[in-house]
């Protein structure tokens, strides 16, 4: 975990995030780390009860950290309410964690449709039959409606008006490297502008 070379100081650290993020992301796939996408999200209501789950960045561009879900769903509503979040991306082999906080927005439909059209026939099926977050009655109910959405759309599954893509914008962007003393790496972008961050050292 520790490998004994010195943490640069904040002026000798990337100016792009983003581009940091890339590249993590990139050696965490290279790595073998399954779901090396995934992402706990972290919402809050207006009355501020903060809920967490996990989720799958679909994409990340200079814009922000991009996911999808049900629109109708626990978590959506949350963000129509309250629409900052946070994600944090942990991979643990490699001893690496990013935070990403910021605010969100519904990405356009062209984004959604991409998206959308990306996933497997199967998800694509169960993002109409299940209504996400609600109760129900059984589990049966739910295959069935699975199937039934299923011989509804034998060709192709076009994208339902209540699932759609969202855009994290990031405020601030945290990477951590893990040491075995404990004496942990900590290094936070925040934003200025468009295009410019300040970057901080914190302490473990």
């Amino acid at each position: 975990m520790n490998d004994g070379r010195k943490a640069p100081s904040a002026a000798a650290l990337d100016a792009d995030p983003i581009a940091r993020f890339r590249r993590w992301l990139s050696r965490a796939e290279q790595a073998g780390i399954p779901d090396h996408t995934a992402a706990t999200l972290a919402t809050a209501s207006v009355g501020a009860t903060p809920s967490a789950r996990m989720v799958l960045l679909k994409e990340v561009d200079a814009s922000g950290f991009i996911f999808s879900t049900n629109r109708n769903s626990r978590k959506a509503r949350e963000l129509k309410e309250n629409p900052r979040a946070a994600l944090l991306f942990h991979w643990q082999p490699l001893h690496r964690q990013v935070r990403v906080e910021g605010t969100v927005e519904d990405a356009d439909a062209a984004t959604s449709n991409r998206i959308f059209a990306a996933r497997p026939r199967g998800a694509r099926i169960s993002a109409w039959a299940s209504a996400q977050s609600e109760i129900i009655d059984s589990r049966e109910t739910l295959e069935l409606c699975w199937k039934e959405t299923e011989a509804r759309f034998p060709r192709k599954v076009p994208r339902p008006p209540f699932w759609g893509a969202y855009r994290l914008s990031p405020v601030t962007i945290e990477f951590w490297r893990g040491r075995t003393d404990r004496l942990h790496v900590r290094e936070r972008y925040v934003r200025l502008d468009a295009g410019n961050w300040r970057v901080e050292l914190l302490a473990p």
